[in-house]
């Protein structure tokens, strides 16, 4: 049985990518930042979930939850993310909330990665999908909503990165803009089913191969700019 392990599962886009690979009889590996959070999503989504509880920030306790697994991982998605803080544009930053939306959007999904990579080599066809956004893309020049345009944009230049540091082994990694979705932080006006758009990743995951290692999907399975 194959087996993925997903960030923030315990609501959102998570929490339908988990519900959605259970659903293909994937095994999940489904993380929260609290013993309840992660109680209340097992709860929730029944046999095949199995909760891991860091946060993302804590690298020591990600570094953990990675020891304490004996399991492969066949794929690993990087989606918690947050939209930063409520001042973020280039002349009223809200400094620290910048760094933190860094911290989670950017640092976070590398670290991960690191931790979990054994567990993807013991796969033998570990994959790993970053999700992203449209609105990390440089063809334009927005100035709302920086901190997280900014962090988007970054986690692609980093995830390019580790692209082409495991293609030799084989592991492909890629990142995905799953649009405006219907979810606490795309609001109730998204254009965007979550159950839809969990469908359309978990579809790129299924096909992704080596040959699309470092490349930008939109969840629909087209490829964007950078």
């Amino acid at each position: 049985m194959p087996a993925c392990l997903i960030t923030a599962t315990n609501r959102g886009i998570g929490y339908e990518l988990a519900r959605t690979a259970l659903a293909r009889g994937w095994t999940v590996f489904g993380s929260a930042r609290t013993d309840a959070a992660a109680d209340e999503t097992a709860k929730s989504l029944g046999e095949g979930f199995i909760p891991l509880v860091f946060d993302v920030t804590d690298h020591d306790s990600v570094q953990n939850s990675a020891d304490l697994l004996s399991d492969k991982v066949d794929l690993l998605i990087n989606n918690a993310g947050v939209i930063g803080p409520q001042r973020q544009s280039p002349l009223d930053m809200d400094m620290a909330g910048f760094s933190e939306t860094i911290a989670i959007n950017t640092i976070a999904p590398l670290a991960v990665s690191h931790a979990f990579l054994p567990h993807l080599r013991r796969s033998g066809a570990g994959r790993i999908l970053t999700i992203s956004s449209q609105m990390s893309w440089m063809g334009y020049r927005k100035s709302d909503t920086l901190a997280y345009r900014a962090s988007k944009a970054a986690v692609n230049k980093v995830m390019q990165g580790l692209a082409t540091e495991l293609e030799a082994e084989g592991i492909p990694v890629a990142l995905i803009d799953p649009g405006w979705v219907r979810t606490d932080m795309g609001g109730p006006s998204a254009d965007n089913c979550p159950k839809d758009v969990a469908d359309g990743i978990l579809d790129i995951a299924d096909s992704l191969s080596i040959a699309e290692t470092g490349k930008f999907f939109k969840w629909t399975g087209e490829e964007r700019p950078f």
